[in-house]
């Protein structure tokens, strides 16, 4: 990769990037106040269940067809697969997050005049204006030019180190038990996008009942520190 791209892409995939990600924990703040997730071996199976069951075969695949759609111009598969994302958010936080980080992340885009405003406001083909996360990621990969599968593989660490952040605050877990989850997570999220990129469109699956049950319970918790 070239080192404009790899910069570019090392920005797209810090947790300073301001759209938001640190303020949402997707149902796992649920699972931790449940007793659910409680130290380092109940996260780390918790969040490789969630790689194999729901980044894999949805959002890093969703991802990857917005990708191809960015690339060939493609605005009417592009818009596809950003309303089957948003129609795929199981409770009213998990909509709100993607939407928000969506809406984020392309303002941001044209504050950097990266994409133009017109543009950026037109890309999803949504009449509501809603763009998810995910499409307006690939937004900024196209423009940056950044190599899909790299992008991929940062979107998904970008996932799990949010995820281990929610871990260390909450469970909560040290510094140095942290960067161990993370450093273990390592061939899960590897596996992730090899199988993101392999799955044929009828392959694609959103179907995660238990964690749209904690994102739901999430809505009505007391004491939240997370959005979602």
């Amino acid at each position: 990769m070239k080192a404009t791209a790899l910069l570019h892409l090392l920005q797209l995939a810090s947790p300073t990037l301001p759209v938001g990600a640190y303020s949402y924990s997707q149902g796992l703040e649920a699972a931790i106040e449940r007793g659910r997730v409680r130290c380092p071996a109940t996260a780390e199976r918790y969040l490789v269940r969630q790689l194999g069951d729901v980044q894999a075969p949805w959002d890093g695949a969703v991802f990857w067809r917005l990708l191809g759609a960015c690339a060939a111009g493609d605005s009417a598969a592009f818009a596809l697969w950003n309303a089957r994302y948003l129609a795929s958010r199981d409770s009213a936080e998990l909509r709100a997050e993607t939407v928000q980080m969506g809406f984020s992340l392309t303002r941001l885009l044209v504050e950097l005049d990266l994409v133009p405003a017109a543009a950026a406001g037109n890309t999803a083909g949504n009449t509501a204006g809603d763009t998810c996360f995910p499409a307006a990621l690939a937004q900024a990969v196209h423009a940056l030019r950044v190599p899909h599968e790299e992008a991929l593989l940062a979107l998904l660490f970008s996932w799990a180190e949010n995820q281990v952040l929610v871990c260390v605050k909450s469970i909560p877990l040290g510094q140095v038990a942290g960067q161990r989850l993370l450093l273990a997570l390592r061939p899960a999220i590897e596996a992730a996008a090899a199988q993101a990129r392999a799955l044929l469109d009828d392959e694609l699956s959103s179907w995660a009942p238990g964690l749209a049950r904690l994102s739901m319970a999430h809505e009505v918790q007391s004491g939240r520190l997370y959005r979602s």
